[in-house]
Protein backbone atom coordinates (compact mmCIF):
# COMPACT_ATOMS: atom_id res chain seq x y z
CA UNK A 1 0.00 0.00 0.00
CA UNK A 2 3.06 2.21 0.77
CA UNK A 3 4.82 1.76 -2.21
CA UNK A 4 1.32 2.38 -4.60
CA UNK A 5 1.55 5.64 -2.70
CA UNK A 6 4.60 6.26 -3.09
CA UNK A 7 5.01 5.68 -6.52
CA UNK A 8 1.90 7.89 -7.40
CA UNK A 9 4.73 10.87 -7.02
CA UNK A 10 6.70 10.80 -10.45
CA UNK A 11 8.93 13.68 -8.86
CA UNK A 12 9.68 11.07 -5.71
CA UNK A 13 10.01 8.45 -8.49
CA UNK A 14 12.43 9.81 -10.41
CA UNK A 15 14.33 10.97 -6.69
CA UNK A 16 14.74 7.30 -5.60
CA UNK A 17 16.08 6.40 -9.02
CA UNK A 18 18.62 9.01 -8.78
CA UNK A 19 19.23 7.49 -5.38
CA UNK A 20 20.02 4.16 -6.50
CA UNK A 21 21.95 5.50 -9.85
CA UNK A 22 24.38 6.80 -6.61
CA UNK A 23 24.60 3.69 -4.52
CA UNK A 24 25.65 2.08 -8.52
CA UNK A 25 28.16 4.53 -8.81
CA UNK A 26 29.80 4.33 -5.57
CA UNK A 27 29.54 0.81 -5.36
CA UNK A 28 31.57 0.76 -8.68
CA UNK A 29 33.88 3.19 -8.74
CA UNK A 30 36.75 1.23 -9.24
CA UNK A 31 35.25 -0.16 -12.81
CA UNK A 32 33.61 2.94 -14.18
CA UNK A 33 36.13 5.60 -13.11
CA UNK A 34 38.23 6.61 -16.43
CA UNK A 35 41.50 7.88 -14.87
CA UNK A 36 42.91 7.04 -11.46
CA UNK A 37 41.17 10.36 -8.70
CA UNK A 38 44.71 10.92 -7.77
CA UNK A 39 46.67 10.38 -10.73
CA UNK A 40 48.81 13.76 -11.46
CA UNK A 41 49.26 15.30 -15.01
CA UNK A 42 50.73 18.18 -15.54
CA UNK A 43 50.32 18.31 -18.69
CA UNK A 44 46.94 18.47 -18.48
CA UNK A 45 46.47 21.08 -15.47
CA UNK A 46 43.00 23.17 -15.70
CA UNK A 47 41.84 21.59 -19.02
CA UNK A 48 38.58 21.96 -19.90
CA UNK A 49 35.89 19.29 -20.60
CA UNK A 50 37.07 17.03 -23.48
CA UNK A 51 36.66 13.46 -24.93
CA UNK A 52 39.58 12.48 -22.32
CA UNK A 53 38.69 14.31 -19.80
CA UNK A 54 34.67 14.70 -19.76
CA UNK A 55 34.69 17.01 -16.70
CA UNK A 56 37.98 18.73 -17.52
CA UNK A 57 40.56 18.70 -14.86
CA UNK A 58 41.53 20.76 -12.06
CA UNK A 59 45.15 22.57 -10.76
CA UNK A 60 47.22 19.35 -10.45
CA UNK A 61 45.45 17.67 -13.41
CA UNK A 62 43.65 15.41 -11.78
CA UNK A 63 40.17 13.90 -13.97
CA UNK A 64 37.41 15.52 -12.00
CA UNK A 65 35.15 13.25 -13.24
CA UNK A 66 37.01 10.39 -11.52
CA UNK A 67 37.07 12.43 -8.43
CA UNK A 68 33.34 12.85 -8.30
CA UNK A 69 32.61 9.32 -8.62
CA UNK A 70 34.99 8.32 -5.85
CA UNK A 71 33.65 11.37 -4.20
CA UNK A 72 30.08 9.41 -3.93
CA UNK A 73 31.36 7.04 -2.11
CA UNK A 74 32.54 9.32 0.52
CA UNK A 75 29.46 11.62 0.43
CA UNK A 76 27.05 8.65 0.93
CA UNK A 77 29.24 6.67 3.30
CA UNK A 78 29.27 9.37 5.74
CA UNK A 79 25.63 10.16 5.30
CA UNK A 80 24.50 6.65 6.07
CA UNK A 81 27.12 5.64 9.01
CA UNK A 82 26.53 8.97 10.53
CA UNK A 83 22.31 8.20 10.51
CA UNK A 84 22.49 4.81 11.02
CA UNK A 85 24.94 5.83 14.75
CA UNK A 86 21.86 8.91 15.88
CA UNK A 87 19.38 6.74 14.42
CA UNK A 88 20.43 3.95 16.77
CA UNK A 89 21.11 6.30 19.74
CA UNK A 90 17.79 7.95 19.13
CA UNK A 91 16.11 5.05 19.53
CA UNK A 92 16.99 3.83 22.68
CA UNK A 93 16.87 7.03 24.58
CA UNK A 94 12.98 7.85 23.00
CA UNK A 95 12.15 4.30 24.16
CA UNK A 96 13.54 4.31 27.41
CA UNK A 97 12.36 8.01 28.10
CA UNK A 98 8.53 7.00 26.48
CA UNK A 99 8.31 3.67 27.70
CA UNK A 100 9.46 3.81 31.79
CA UNK A 101 8.98 7.78 32.49
CA UNK A 102 9.60 8.89 35.87
CA UNK A 103 13.22 10.36 36.41
CA UNK A 104 14.86 8.31 33.44
CA UNK A 105 12.24 10.46 31.24
CA UNK A 106 13.23 13.82 33.04
CA UNK A 107 16.74 13.12 32.56
CA UNK A 108 16.57 11.83 29.14
CA UNK A 109 14.37 15.04 28.24
CA UNK A 110 16.75 17.68 29.91
CA UNK A 111 19.63 15.90 27.94
CA UNK A 112 17.74 16.58 24.42
CA UNK A 113 16.47 19.93 25.36
CA UNK A 114 20.71 20.64 26.00
CA UNK A 115 21.81 19.25 23.10
CA UNK A 116 19.34 21.27 21.01
CA UNK A 117 20.70 24.65 22.88
CA UNK A 118 23.78 24.28 20.63
CA UNK A 119 24.03 24.70 16.60
CA UNK A 120 25.27 21.53 15.60
CA UNK A 121 26.60 22.44 12.98
CA UNK A 122 28.87 24.71 15.34
CA UNK A 123 29.07 21.75 17.57
CA UNK A 124 30.36 19.67 15.28
CA UNK A 125 33.48 22.29 14.25
CA UNK A 126 34.10 22.57 17.51
CA UNK A 127 34.48 18.57 18.38
CA UNK A 128 36.67 18.22 15.13
CA UNK A 129 38.75 21.10 16.00
CA UNK A 130 39.51 19.26 19.02
CA UNK A 131 40.33 15.56 17.64
CA UNK A 132 41.01 16.64 14.08
CA UNK A 133 39.11 16.01 11.02
CA UNK A 134 38.85 12.19 9.16
CA UNK A 135 36.28 10.29 7.77
CA UNK A 136 35.43 8.47 10.75
CA UNK A 137 35.48 11.24 13.30
CA UNK A 138 32.99 12.79 10.61
CA UNK A 139 30.82 9.84 11.05
CA UNK A 140 30.89 9.40 14.73
CA UNK A 141 30.60 13.08 15.61
CA UNK A 142 27.68 13.94 13.30
CA UNK A 143 25.86 10.32 14.60
CA UNK A 144 26.50 11.51 18.25
CA UNK A 145 24.97 15.15 17.73
CA UNK A 146 22.13 14.43 15.71
CA UNK A 147 20.40 11.81 17.87
CA UNK A 148 17.82 14.34 19.38
CA UNK A 149 15.04 14.67 16.61
CA UNK A 150 14.81 10.86 16.60
CA UNK A 151 14.45 10.21 20.40
CA UNK A 152 11.70 12.82 20.56
CA UNK A 153 9.58 11.04 17.65
CA UNK A 154 10.44 7.70 19.08
CA UNK A 155 9.24 9.05 22.85
CA UNK A 156 6.14 10.78 21.50
CA UNK A 157 5.05 7.35 19.46
CA UNK A 158 5.76 5.37 22.48
CA UNK A 159 3.47 7.58 25.11
CA UNK A 160 1.22 7.23 22.88
CA UNK A 161 1.18 3.49 22.29
CA UNK A 162 1.94 2.27 25.56
CA UNK A 163 -1.41 2.32 26.44
CA UNK A 164 -3.16 0.53 23.68
CA UNK A 165 -4.59 -2.90 24.58
CA UNK A 166 -1.51 -5.14 22.57
CA UNK A 167 0.64 -3.65 25.12
CA UNK A 168 -1.29 -4.09 28.25
CA UNK A 169 -2.06 -8.01 26.88
CA UNK A 170 1.29 -8.20 26.72
CA UNK A 171 2.34 -6.90 30.02
CA UNK A 172 -0.33 -9.16 31.50
CA UNK A 173 0.86 -12.59 29.91
CA UNK A 174 4.45 -11.37 32.05
CA UNK A 175 6.12 -10.04 28.80
CA UNK A 176 9.55 -8.69 30.11
CA UNK A 177 10.61 -4.55 29.55
CA UNK A 178 12.85 -5.32 26.53
CA UNK A 179 10.43 -8.05 25.13
CA UNK A 180 7.45 -4.94 24.89
CA UNK A 181 10.26 -2.22 23.86
CA UNK A 182 11.02 -4.44 20.91
CA UNK A 183 8.68 -6.74 20.00
CA UNK A 184 5.36 -4.59 20.48
CA UNK A 185 6.42 -0.73 20.62
CA UNK A 186 9.06 -0.41 18.42
CA UNK A 187 8.08 -1.87 15.60
CA UNK A 188 5.02 0.08 15.73
CA UNK A 189 6.96 3.22 15.88
CA UNK A 190 9.33 3.23 13.50
CA UNK A 191 7.65 4.85 10.33
CA UNK A 192 8.23 8.38 11.10
CA UNK A 193 12.01 7.27 12.31
CA UNK A 194 12.41 5.48 8.39
CA UNK A 195 11.42 9.15 7.17
CA UNK A 196 13.28 10.94 9.26
CA UNK A 197 16.10 9.51 8.33
CA UNK A 198 16.04 9.78 4.34
CA UNK A 199 15.85 13.70 5.50
CA UNK A 200 18.91 12.91 7.70
CA UNK A 201 20.81 11.42 5.29
CA UNK A 202 20.42 14.32 3.05
CA UNK A 203 21.56 17.06 5.57
CA UNK A 204 24.89 14.28 6.57
CA UNK A 205 25.83 14.42 3.11
CA UNK A 206 25.02 18.55 3.05
CA UNK A 207 26.96 18.62 6.59
CA UNK A 208 29.78 16.91 5.34
CA UNK A 209 30.05 18.37 2.36
CA UNK A 210 30.22 21.72 4.19
CA UNK A 211 33.34 20.30 6.73
CA UNK A 212 35.27 19.66 3.93
CA UNK A 213 34.90 23.02 2.19
CA UNK A 214 35.59 24.55 5.11
CA UNK A 215 38.62 22.33 5.30
CA UNK A 216 37.63 20.45 8.29
CA UNK A 217 36.50 17.65 6.12
CA UNK A 218 38.37 14.50 4.68
CA UNK A 219 41.98 15.04 4.18
CA UNK A 220 42.81 17.05 0.82
CA UNK A 221 43.82 14.21 -1.31
CA UNK A 222 40.60 11.69 -0.68
CA UNK A 223 38.09 13.12 -3.09
CA UNK A 224 35.06 14.62 -2.13
CA UNK A 225 32.55 16.79 -3.14
CA UNK A 226 33.22 19.80 -0.62
CA UNK A 227 36.48 19.03 -0.94
CA UNK A 228 36.63 19.64 -5.19
CA UNK A 229 34.06 22.62 -4.32
CA UNK A 230 36.76 24.25 -2.11
CA UNK A 231 39.56 23.56 -4.30
CA UNK A 232 37.70 25.66 -7.05
CA UNK A 233 37.54 28.81 -5.32
CA UNK A 234 40.70 30.24 -6.68
CA UNK A 235 40.12 29.18 -10.06
CA UNK A 236 36.63 29.95 -10.76
CA UNK A 237 37.01 32.78 -13.51
CA UNK A 238 38.62 30.47 -15.74
CA UNK A 239 38.11 27.07 -14.80
CA UNK A 240 33.87 26.96 -14.40
CA UNK A 241 33.40 22.91 -14.47
CA UNK A 242 35.65 23.13 -10.50
CA UNK A 243 32.36 24.69 -9.13
CA UNK A 244 29.53 23.45 -11.57
CA UNK A 245 30.44 19.37 -11.26
CA UNK A 246 30.68 19.35 -7.48
CA UNK A 247 27.82 22.08 -6.92
CA UNK A 248 25.21 20.01 -8.84
CA UNK A 249 26.18 16.64 -7.78
CA UNK A 250 25.69 18.20 -4.24
CA UNK A 251 21.89 19.62 -5.25
CA UNK A 252 20.69 17.05 -7.10
CA UNK A 253 21.69 14.14 -4.29
CA UNK A 254 20.20 16.13 -1.17
CA UNK A 255 17.57 17.20 -3.65
CA UNK A 256 16.66 13.45 -4.86
CA UNK A 257 16.94 12.34 -0.90
CA UNK A 258 14.43 15.13 0.10
CA UNK A 259 11.57 13.97 -2.98
CA UNK A 260 11.97 10.55 -1.35
CA UNK A 261 11.35 11.18 1.78
CA UNK A 262 8.64 13.86 1.78
CA UNK A 263 6.82 11.40 -0.72
CA UNK A 264 7.35 8.75 2.05
CA UNK A 265 6.50 10.63 4.44
CA UNK A 266 2.68 10.96 2.40
CA UNK A 267 2.97 7.59 1.62
CA UNK A 268 3.29 6.15 5.04
CA UNK A 269 0.62 8.71 6.80
CA UNK A 270 -2.91 8.03 6.51
CA UNK A 271 -4.21 10.89 6.07
CA UNK A 272 -2.86 11.79 2.85
CA UNK A 273 -4.53 8.99 0.99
Amino acid sequence: MVWKQFKRNKLAVAGLAIVLLLFAVAILAPFISPHSPSAYDLNSILVGPSGDHLLGTDAQGRDVLSRMIFGARISLSVGFVAVSIYVAIGVLMGALAGYYGGWIDMVISRLIEVMICFPTFFLILAILAFIGPSIYNIMIVIGITGWTGIARLVRGEILKLKSQDFVIAAEASGSSDLRIIFRHLLPNSLAPVLVSATFGVAAAILVESSLSFLGFGVPPHVPSWGGILSESQEFMDVAWWLTLAPGFAIFLTITAYNLVGESLRDAIDPRMR
